[in-house]
Order: C-alpha cells, then structure tokens, then sequence
C-alpha cells in the first residue's frame, strides 16, 4: 500500500450522561447479567435533546488540538464519518469547517456505517498519497441514541453517543498507513438498517420509523465467518504474521462476537482493545473511542503495528494496519 500519510494526532468526545443497565432494566425486560453475557456492555454515553452529531464531533477535535497541540487552521480536507449527520443537507463536515474557522477547506460526509472510520483513514491516505491534499480532519461521529427504539430489548441494549478524531498529514519519511482490505455484501444489507425515504430493502417492504432494526443472530454469523478471512487476508498482503501485530482495534459491536472472531484469526485476546464497556456500541465513532482510550491507559506507544476493522451496516468492512507513529505522547 503506497502511503506518504502520518496520523499525527487524535482526539475524542463523550457526552457526560450515563445510561447504565440497570437503567435499562427500569425501560425493558432485561437485566445486567443478561446484557454483559451476551454483550460485554456495562453502561453507555446518551447526548442531551438539543445535542447533535455535529456538537459531538467538535468537542472531539478540540479535544485533539488541546492534547496534541495541533494547528488545524491549514486542515485542507475534513471527513466526517457518520450515519446519523443533523440533517440530509448541509453535511456534518460542512458544519464543523464553519464551526473550527477553518477557512480553504474540502468537506465531505460518508456513511459506510460501523466501518465509516476506517474508510475515512483510507480515503484520507488515498488523497495525502496522491499530492491532493496535505492535511486532513477523519472524523467519526454518532447520535445513535436519537435512532434507537427503546421498546425492543435486543437493540436498545447496544448503542451508545460519541466522536473520535485523528490527524492525517503528509510524511513521505514515516508514514502510518501499511495495508488495507475494503469490501461489502449488499446482499445481507436488509439485516442491518435505519430507514430514510426508501420503503422497500431487495424486494422486501421495510419499517420506515427511522429508528435502527437489527438481525443480531444474521450479522453475528457474518462477522465471525468473515472477517477471519479478510483479517488473514489484510497481514498477509504485507507479509506480517498476525502474532506480528501488536494491537487489534476492531468496531466494538459485541465484546462476545469480537472474542469469537480473535479466535477464529488466531488473535491473542489480550491484544484486543475495545470502547464496548464504557460506551457500548457507536458504530463509526467506536474505533477512535478505543484509541482513545488505549492512549489514556499508555497501552499505544510509538512504531507499533496495529490493525483497525470497521465492519457493519451495509453489510460493509474496511480494515487497515497502521505503524502508530504519533508526535506526543498523551498526558
């Protein structure tokens, strides 16, 4: 994989309310034991009524600039990785280059989903590489909790609010970016969804109430009989071994189903770093929550080699394996 592309910096954001499961228990018939068997889910971050997708993704750079003292006046570009922006027009990124004063700079919105953010490191390194662009803002960010239906136990339990940030520039002398793997199955798409104007998903009529349907048992059987594949698939294509890697950073969907595809990838459990816990799932932003929070515990330290997987709605995956390479360390 060509890259002259660095992360240099990364920031996150959560929203201070907890939603815990016992508080869940007081909304559905469920119960702690019930949610950490089967998810490893303990608590989860809600945003406040009047906080949307955008506030959360600005907090998360400031939140960036005030750990890695990053100029982002000369940001070029700004990705933002979501699937629940404040409105289908103007764009979240749109919002947050106004919102940072950054004046001379591109703004997009992609949705790939859980695997939004790898995408966004991909599309970030993709267009440093090619001499487009010099500096780029990836950002995933989620209000989940504004699309969750909390009458149905199976879905309510997952989702949680967050944003998390990284610095992409350009450094032909040590880059991060080592190996990528991208793809889809549009074909399971219906097992997975949030409507919008569409009522019928590969033929099939859909609930057109906004809000987030999940197939848990469908998606689970995907993920744990393809990602082993495509993560053998991504350390091979550098010639790595995957005892080579030193952390493994995959979309925290389910703490259970992340333990079975380790398993199932010959992945040492112990180099598995997840957000599930605190944050449960929030989809784009749950692998910049998990860096986050590697760093907070001093467990990334410069020249390792680390693999992102996105993997979920779409049925879509990106994974990348990455040279951690930052310029400071967190406090």
């Amino acid at each position: 994989m060509d890259s002259k592309a660095r992360i240099t910096a990364q920031g996150a954001y959560i929203p201070s309310t907890v939603l815990t499961n016992e508080d869940l228990e007081k909304i559905v018939d469920t119960d702690d034991e019930w949610i950490v068997s089967r998810t490893g889910i303990k608590e989860r971050r809600i945003s406040e009524k009047n906080e949307q997708t955008s506030d959360l993704a600005y907090r998360a750079v400031i939140d960036l600039t005030n750990k890695y003292g990053s100029n982002i006046k000369d940001v070029d570009f700004i990705i933002v990785c979501t699937l629940t922006p404040d409105f289908k027009t103007p764009s979240v990124s749109s919002y947050i280059q106004y919102k940072l004063g950054i004046e001379n700079a591109g703004a997009i919105d992609i949705n790939a989903a859980c695997a939004g953010f790898t995408y966004g490191l991909y599309l970030a390194n993709s267009l440093i590489t090619s001499g487009v662009n010099k500096k780029i803002l990836v950002i995933g960010t989620e209000n989940l909790s504004k699309i969750t239906d909390y009458t149905d136990r199976t879905t309510c339990i997952l989702f949680g609010d967050g944003a998390g940030a990284c610095l992409v520039e350009k450094d032909e002398e040590n880059p991060s970016f080592i190996s990528v793997i991208n793809g889809s199955n549009g074909s399971k798409g219906k097992n997975l969804y949030a409507s919008n104007i569409g009522s019928i998903l590969d033929g099939s009529p859909i609930d057109k109430n906004g809000l987030i349907k999940q197939n848990g048992r469908e998606v689970y059987k995907w993920a744990v009989s393809t990602l082993p594949k495509k993560i053998k698939e991504l350390s091979e294509s550098c010639d790595l071994n995957i005892r080579d890697i030193d952390w493994f950073i995959p979309h925290s969907a389910n703490l259970r189903m992340l333990e079975s595809i380790c398993e199932r990838a010959d992945i040492d459990k112990n180099k598995l770093l997840t957000s599930i816990r605190k944050t449960g799932n929030t989809s784009s932003a749950s692998i910049p929550l998990s860096i986050n929070l590697a760093t907070q515990e001093n467990k990334l330290i410069n020249n390792q080699k680390i693999m992102l997987f996105g993997f979920g709605g779409g049925l879509a995956y990106s994974g990348l394996i990455i040279n951690w390479n930052l310029d400071k360390k967190v406090n």
